[in-house]
């Protein structure tokens, strides 16, 4: 099936319509929040227009997997319902463009088509119950056969169990005696091959996101040869230029989620009057909206900065710093737009009904999966500490002004930054220092943009409440003491003992 190309314009709008159409004409989206899943009449009707067009090469019908169109689709999407934003990033950024990227003509000759001309799914999976973040040491494992290779194991919290038609499937090769190869290989699996269709042994009850199943999946199965992706070095490299773009791309999904709570709470707040004016008049909630305003800003110069660097044409394994910085900071922005516009809403928004009481539940996975945030910090901070080491730096401030993610953004920051950074961060500071680090790097995104013509009151907002996250999390940084678990804290704890 080919596809007539349309403007990107005309292709969101159609898009849109489809959305407005089921979600607020056909169907209540906020009736149907609590419900499992989607019904079958309006996934169709979402398909019917083609969303994942935009993650297929040009010579195989598509869009052309060009990033800006991935993430408008993405953002569209989850302007509406963060749930079905987040089921075509799985699809997106987790099977088709690592498909397109590393897998064997026969099998994207045959996929492909099936995506643009039916209702596909697809998706990754990495994560097993033992190994979580912890991808390297996964125990699924392959063997070669004659023609193929047969995978045994499990795999969970996989989005869209049970509902994909086919997956990218991580193991390691099988060396015998229980020993496995430290690199890791991925597989492509067809539901629709008797020998090739994974067993869900049980769908997990998810708190949110309640469109997209998740459960542990049985994984025993035997695949054709050219269903292996073919990395450009090894296959550890192929997973963190798969990851790293994923996570790039989380702004799409981020940007329309934000904006939402942007446009519903200002509406809100605009409508509702308390006294002789409207919410608007009071100071804090001028100042609660306009870290929803911030998080706008800042995701826009994410998908900006996005559209550039992760196409599937560049490798991404060595650009950790920049995607974690993007995934870990906009899902803490996600979060607490959320938590802001439930906030301002009043007794309302906490329902399941309402956008910010459902944005806070599925919004919150993000900042776990993909990497959980704490971890992303720490590795971001880790990139820092090693580079002031090779430059025999100490001053975090000399250090990021040289820097190039970081040097054009630096000054407006160096009141903040004016300090040694010690030896030895336990590891509660190495999150702080990397949270500082993403918050620097994403503002220079911002301030690349204005020169662009992005209109330049947001971005001073923007940045002044960056400044105020760095000058908070730099006193944090700062302080010698901190606390520490006690673990058998019952003894002598009782308050009743003391009154």
């Amino acid at each position: 099936m080919e596809l007539v190309k349309e403007e990107l314009s005309v292709f969101i709008a159609r898009f849109n319509q489809a959305l407005r159409r089921v979600f607020h004409e056909q169907q209540d989206i906020n009736e149907m929040s609590h419900d499992r899943g989607l019904p079958p009449h309006v996934w169709r009707d979402i398909m019917d227009t083609h969303p994942l067009a935009v993650a297929i090469p040009v010579e195989y019908g598509g869009r052309g997997s060009i990033v800006k169109e991935c993430l408008s689709i993405l953002s569209a999407a989850s302007y509406e319902s963060l749930p079905l934003s987040l089921t075509f990033g799985i699809n997106i950024a987790l099977f088709l463009e690592p498909l397109a990227k590393y897998g064997d003509a026969k099998i994207k000759e045959k996929i492909f088509p099936e995506f643009l001309s039916g209702q596909r799914m697809g998706g990754l999976m990495i994560t097993e119950p033992d190994y979580g973040s912890d991808a390297l040491n996964m125990r699924t494992s392959y063997q070669t056969m004659d023609e193929g290779y047969a995978i045994t194991g499990r795999k969970h919290w996989q989005g869209l169990t049970g509902q994909a038609d086919y997956w990218l499937v991580a193991a390691r090769k099988d060396l015998g005696n229980g020993e496995l190869a430290r690199d890791v290989d991925f597989f492509v699996t067809n539901n629709a091959e008797a020998k090739q269709r994974i067993t869900v042994e049980k769908l997990y009850s998810n708190l949110g996101l309640y469109m997209i199943p998740y459960g542990m999946n049985l994984i025993d199965v035997e695949v054709p040869n050219y269903q292996r992706l073919q990395p450009e070095s090894t296959g550890i490299k192929m997973m963190l230029d798969i990851l790293h773009r994923s996570r790039l791309q989380f702004p799409g999904m981020g940007m329309g989620f934000i904006k939402r709570m942007l446009d519903e709470a200002l509406q809100h707040c605009t409508t509702r009057m308390v006294g002789t004016g409207n919410l608007l008049a009071l100071d804090s909630v001028q100042f609660q909206l306009s870290r929803i305003q911030t998080a706008f800003t800042i995701c826009s110069g994410m998908c900006a900065r996005s559209s550039a660097i992760s196409g599937i044409e560049h490798n991404l394994a060595t650009e950790g710093l920049e995607a974690n910085s993007m995934k870990a900071l906009v899902t803490d922005l996600m979060q607490e737009s959320a938590q802001l516009c439930l906030q301002v809403s009043g007794a309302n928004g906490y329902k399941i009904s309402h956008i910010a009481g459902r944005g806070i539940v599925d919004s919150r996975p993000f900042q776990i999966f993909e990497g959980s945030n704490e971890m992303l910090y720490t590795q971001i901070a880790e990139i820092v500490l090693k580079r002031m080491k090779r430059q025999k730096e100490t001053s975090l401030y000399q250090s990021l002004s040289k820097f190039a993610p970081t040097e054009k953004v630096a000054p407006r920051f160096r009141e903040y930054l004016q300090f040694l950074i010690p030896e030895n961060l336990v590891q509660r500071k190495l999150v702080d220092l990397g949270k500082i680090v993403a918050r620097i790097v994403n503002t220079q995104y911002v301030i690349n943009m204005q020169e662009k013509g992005f209109r330049k009151d947001l971005v001073e907002n923007c940045v002044y409440n960056m400044q105020l996250d760095v000058a908070q999390l730099a006193s944090s940084l700062s302080l010698r003491n901190h606390a520490e678990l006690v673990v058998a804290y019952q003894g002598e704890s009782d308050w009743l003992d003391f009154s």
